[in-house]
């Protein structure tokens, strides 16, 4: 390929590609900024360079170690380049970015969630509550929404947030008044 031998191209490709993913890593922020393109799971970033890395690696090291024609090896790097970039994709990436998304959460994801009082919850006051999540336990200011003393150890219901202070009734599984 351009007077050059397969081995040369594949080891060009590898470092290229390699120095490229490193410097994606570090100013992927900033790129990803500049460059605002269409976001398809399957073309990102990280999934073409993790292609060209892998084929370039699997075509260098066929090159080197088989007799294969050329040909033979270009299409066995680019297939095990694919199979490796939807391994990647589906049991790396996926599960990623659903567990990075699950993690956060904004006050309206509060309301409705039952808490418990950590702090006594004055009628006109603040107390505080303990509010139990998957990705562990969130202390939040909270006011009575009845304006009623809430003791501690008592289990209540997130109404509504305000400015980051739950507003919070008493929690009755039979009969809810607010």
């Amino acid at each position: 390929m351009f007077s050059h031998s397969p081995e040369v191209v594949y080891g060009w490709v590898l470092v290229v590609s390699a120095l490229l993913t490193v410097l994606y890593f570090f100013f992927s922020d900033v790129l990803d900024g500049l460059f605002d393109v269409a976001d398809h799971p399957l073309f990102s970033p990280q999934l073409v360079l993790s292609f060209f890395i892998v084929g370039s690696a699997v075509g260098l090291l066929a090159e080197w170690y088989t007799d294969w024609a050329s040909s033979l090896v270009l299409w066995l790097a680019i297939g095990v380049a694919l199979v490796a970039v939807l391994l990647l994709h589906f049991f790396v990436f996926l599960p990623l970015r659903s567990a990075e998304a699950s993690l956060g959460y904004t006050d309206a994801d509060l309301e409705g969630a039952l808490a418990k009082v950590i702090v006594s919850v004055p009628p006109d006051g603040l107390g505080e509550i303990l509010i139990s999540r998957k990705s562990g336990a969130v202390a939040k200011a909270a006011k009575s929404a009845n304006n009623e003393a809430i003791p501690s150890g008592e289990e209540v219901i997130i109404v509504q947030m305000e400015n980051g202070v739950a507003v919070v009734a008493r929690h009755d599984p039979y009969h809810l008044s607010i």
